[in-house]
């Protein structure tokens, strides 16, 4: 007795400790930065992993030990080969070319949508984003044609889409990273919750914004030239084709970007450092520090309650799985929020089903606000000047769609 209670009391403090750096670093994530201090979101996860090892909660081989690598690795490959892609003027062609071929507003809708989807399901959905929403912008500015609803096209087209595969986005690359799934079991799992809420993004759009798409007047673009590196875009499709046929035939997703990254890497015309500037080392290092927050919760004797927490909290049925995720991905943003729903998962009676239903809720709740997603806030400041969107403009739209492809995810993932 006189050993056992002074370790339950350390124990318990090391728990409590755990809890409460959890806990501020989760409340800065929801705020985005501390009141009078310049603490952003990057900055509250190295705090928070700092104090997790300066508490004892782990130790510093632990805490190196707790940073998943191949998250790291995987997101690092895929920013070098978006980041080439991007130069090459991929992106910009795609969508020049599909906007010119869709004569009819209703159809300028739905390739808009459909585009910023695909491309997002490969590619990372901020950086389609970054591309599609100022020449969507321009394009309808020169047409003289209400651009908002097309703009919102390309946030939720692209949010959507990228639902359907482990490298559509981070949160997604993580959860492959930790739950082993297939590339190819995620995608048949998931792909067709995309297609299905392209269909209801086109739908809410076209009912929302009825008076814009009720004329039948042809829509007829100039083709106009977009800068294009021919060498460097033949050599990155063909190793973006090469990397996702690797994806699908079940090879280490992270070793399969790291080698993409790097065979585009080898060139005599590209300088570097253009390349690395478009790399988000932030994003990086925000994953590192939130691997060691989570793990030190983990460390804690919290983690022996995970189990009968998530029993407790209903976590094996699909419509409470994603409401909370849907819930707190809007609080503080989808990669921290499956973090927290890390511990939790294995404790499920159908882990892959649990971290299937994760990524859908997780992802698609980002439609919800203009503060849901990366992607969202992206749209509304490339289009500034030529379309506003506020907060309810985006709203009326977002919740909507949301709220259907959602409860489309919970029931075709039952």
């Amino acid at each position: 007795m006189g050993i056992w209670f002074p370790q339950l009391l350390h124990t318990e403090g090391v728990s409590m400790v755990a809890a409460a750096i959890f806990l501020g670093t989760y409340v800065v994530l929801a705020f985005g930065r501390i009141p009078g201090l310049r603490v952003d979101r990057t900055g509250a996860a190295i705090i928070g992993a700092s104090l997790m090892v300066a508490a004892n909660v782990l130790s510093l081989d632990e805490a190196y030990r707790a940073i998943n690598l191949d998250t790291i690795v995987l997101l690092f490959g895929m920013m070098i080969v978006v980041a080439n892609l991007r130069m090459s003027g991929f992106f910009g062609v795609v969508a020049e070319w599909t906007l010119e071929h869709a004569h009819h507003p209703l159809t300028l809708l739905a390739a808009t949508s459909l585009t910023a989807a695909v491309l997002s399901a490969f590619f990372v959905n901020d950086t389609v984003c970054l591309v599609m929403a100022p020449l969507v912008a321009e394009i309808l500015y020169v047409l003289r044609r209400n651009p908002v609803p097309y703009l919102l096209a390309v946030a939720m087209g692209s949010n959507i889409g990228s639902v359907a595969t482990l490298t559509g986005n981070p949160q997604n690359m993580l959860i492959g990273s930790y739950s082993g799934i297939a590339y190819g079991t995620f995608a048949k799992a998931l792909a067709p919750v995309a297609v299905a809420g392209v269909l209801v993004v086109i739908a809410v759009l076209a009912i929302l914004y009825r008076a814009e798409f009720r004329s039948a007047k042809r829509v007829d673009l100039e083709p106009r030239t977009v800068p294009v590196d021919r060498g460097l875009l033949v050599k990155s499709l063909a190793v973006s084709f090469g990397m996702v046929i690797f994806f699908f035939a079940g090879w280490p997703i992270a070793k399969v970007a790291i080698v993409a990254g790097a065979l585009l890497l080898i060139t005599r015309r590209v300088q570097p450092e253009k390349i690395y500037a478009q790399v988000d080392w932030s994003l990086l290092v925000m994953f590192g520090g939130l691997f060691i927050v989570v793990a030190g919760i983990e460390k804690s004797s919290l983690e022996t309650d995970m189990a009968s927490w998530a029993s407790r909290a209903g976590l094996d049925n699909g419509l409470v799985l994603s409401g909370f995720a849907g819930v707190l991905s809007n609080l503080v943003s989808n990669v921290p929020a499956v973090l927290v729903f890390k511990p939790f998962i294995p404790h499920l009676a159908d882990p892959v089903l649990g971290w299937l239903r994760l990524a859908m809720a997780s992802t698609l709740a980002g439609n919800l606000t203009i503060l849901g997603s990366v992607a969202n806030l992206i749209v509304v400041e490339r289009s500034r000047g030529v379309a506003e969107i506020g907060f309810w403009e985006y709203s009326r739209a977002g919740i909507p769609v949301a709220l259907i492809t959602m409860a489309i995810g919970v029931w075709m993932l039952r």
